[in-house]
């Protein structure tokens, strides 16, 4: 591991920009992640809908929740990777509020906490309207997405990055979301889930292919450093692949609607993202892949709540 940097710096004192433009708070929420929190709560709640339950309340409660919770996250991201040295005024893909804006480590620190804080109020009202069961689960969400990159043992520098990241904020998330409508979670609601816990992986799978030399060099062991950069742009094309096998098996097999197949329509976006990566090392050539990749995930979850709707309209 290289060297930390510690937070209390000289430079942060002097901003190269005025770090009270809104976009550079904007562009620490780091906005093209957040459809790894917006889709699985929309997916859930449609297929809540599809069988006759909606609480308007409930549903944007878990929204704004889950949104925090991941821009929350991406804030401890931006933090600890300044503070543990891996993030630099050049570095491609980052918020860089602390390391080109100026701001102090310990404001962006706050105001994640203050992020968790305000998500845990709205989901006491979630569970009181609910389950108080959900709490637990909420809080190891949490946790997850505190110790992703904090703690002594970040969970991003191991190669389960993609499952953690996928089975809490794919896979659990769309749970919830469904729970909290219905009050039970069904066999259809947890088959469903599976290809948010792919695609949410992809997401950190495509951010893991563009930073692989970074990340090895300063001792990381992600999935894609332990595959290789070729290995690693085939695993994502394979995620990619057996998300929409998983939904065409479902289909043929009776136990979701054939308007499921809509998400298919997203295909597209997924071979952009696929060939964004070849022959590509510089990580700024990555960028366009890398959207591509949150895009995917976002259409896909679009057409699958469509096609959950028209189920439930038609």
């Amino acid at each position: 591991m290289g060297k930390g940097i510690e937070p209390n710096q000289p430079y942060l004192t002097n901003p190269i920009r005025p770090s009270g433009e809104w976009k550079v708070w904007w562009r620490l929420l780091r906005p093209h992640t957040l459809t790894a929190s917006f889709v699985p709560v929309g997916v859930g709640t449609a297929l809540a809908l599809q069988n006759g339950h909606f609480h308007l309340v409930l549903f944007l409660a878990m929204m704004i929740a889950s949104i925090l919770i991941q821009a929350a996250t991406n804030m401890f991201n931006e933090y600890f990777d300044y503070v543990r040295g891996l993030d630099t005024a050049e570095s491609i893909g980052i918020g860089g509020a602390i390391v080109r804006e100026g701001i102090k480590a310990k404001t962006v620190m706050t105001l994640a906490l203050a992020f968790y804080t305000i998500s845990i109020l709205i989901g006491v009202y979630i569970c009181y309207h609910s389950s108080w069961w959900i709490a637990a689960i909420g809080l190891i969400c949490m946790a997850v997405g505190y110790f992703y990159t904090g703690g002594p043992y970040p969970i991003a520098y191991t190669p389960f990055g993609e499952l953690f990241a996928g089975f809490f904020m794919g896979c659990i998330i769309i749970l919830i979301s469904y729970y909290i409508q219905t009050g039970t979670v069904t066999v259809e609601s947890i088959l469903v889930s599976m290809p948010a816990l792919i695609l949410v992986g992809a997401i950190l799978m495509a951010n893991n292919i563009r930073d692989l030399d970074g990340d090895k060099e300063f001792g990381r062991q992600t999935l894609a450093i332990l595959l290789g950069r070729e290995k690693a742009i085939r695993f994502l094309a394979g995620m990619f692949v057996i998300s929409y096998i998983w939904m065409f098996v479902l289909v043929v097999m009776h136990i979701v609607s054939p308007w499921l197949m809509l998400v298919f329509a997203s295909v597209p976006k997924a071979i952009q993202a696929t060939r964004g990566f070849r022959g590509k090392t510089a990580p700024i050539q990555m960028l366009p892949a890398m959207k591509a990749t949150a895009q995917t995930n976002t259409q896909y979850g679009f057409f699958l709540a469509l096609g959950l709707l028209l189920t439930h309209w038609i």
